[in-house]
């Protein structure tokens, strides 16, 4: 770990410390900002480097407010913005599932403000699923992506394949609420979950289309996710080649600086497009 590293969770440690009683002005006016802006990075490597003085920070910040929903919702998002970019680093399985872990029980914490989390199957849950409205979207949904990055962490193992039952419920909820939110990422989820199987395994490949369609509408085709994941997923079931090409083409062609709020995951799709295209997977 480099000097300035080692500052920077010096100074940030000690500003915690210092100003915890006024946790939320710090959330509004550094923290969140700062979460954001670890999404307009377009150096993977510099977040892998960069990122854990600011979890950190944030591990601290909840510690001594251990409630609070913003501080909950920034702890979900940026573990699991870590986690997705740790594999361009060469980070081992232990160290994505150690990440993810994190990502995970701050997304169930935040979750438990808006549903019994402890209750997941009665009638409870799903009568407070129905209350929730459409202010309650950003806190669930990233609670929820924090789930879900541990679920893809744990490569199939029965546990977290039970908790897909849920997350599609919760998922489902939110579709309802706003199908609009972070340029149609739930749609997003519903299209690679539904293209996750064959259809002769019980894939559903023409909802999956409908979704993948309806999230690059609603991200105006600059939330380059997307069409990396419809490369990767139905694309390539459906053996649609011309459908293939197209996407991963569109992606090398995108200029990463023209969509900055998506500039982590969009360099991150590049890269997944070319090693896609390496593959030559419809070569004959």
């Amino acid at each position: 770990m480099s000097i300035r590293i080692i500052w920077t969770i010096t100074v940030l440690l000690f500003t915690v410390a210092a100003f915890s009683s006024c946790s939320s002005l710090l959330t509004s006016t550094f923290v969140e900002p700062a979460a954001g802006n670890l999404r307009k990075q377009t150096d993977p490597e510099l977040v892998c480097e960069g990122a854990p003085a600011f979890l950190l920070m944030i591990d601290s910040m909840i510690a001594g407010s251990p409630d609070s929903e913003n501080l909950l919702r920034t702890g979900a998002q940026s573990y699991s913005a870590y986690a997705a970019t740790l594999p361009e680093c060469g980070a081992s399985e232990e160290r994505i599932a150690a990440i993810t872990e994190k990502a995970h029980g701050y997304g169930l914490k935040l979750l438990s403000h808006f549903l019994p989390m402890d209750q997941m199957e009665g009638p409870e849950f799903d009568k407070s699923l129905a209350g929730l409205g459409k202010g309650d979207v950003p806190s669930v949904f990233w609670g929820t992506f924090g789930w879900i990055s541990w679920v893809q962490a744990q490569h199939g193992s029965p546990g977290a394949m039970a908790d897909l039952v849920v997350i599609e419920k919760i998922m489902a909820r939110l579709l309802e609420l706003d199908e609009t939110f972070e340029a149609g990422s739930i749609h997003l989820f519903f299209a690679g979950y539904y293209a996750a199987k064959p259809a002769l395994f019980g894939g559903k490949p023409e909802l999956s289309r409908y979704h993948f369609k309806r999230a690059l509408e609603l991200s105006k085709r600059k939330f380059l996710l997307v069409q990396a994941t419809y490369a990767a997923t139905l694309a390539r079931q459906t053996q649609d080649k011309k459908l293939y090409n197209a996407l991963l083409k569109e992606i090398l062609d995108f200029p990463i600086d023209s969509a900055p709020e998506f500039a982590l995951s969009n360099v991150l799709a590049v890269r997944k497009a070319r090693r896609l295209l390496e593959e030559d997977y419809f070569a004959e």
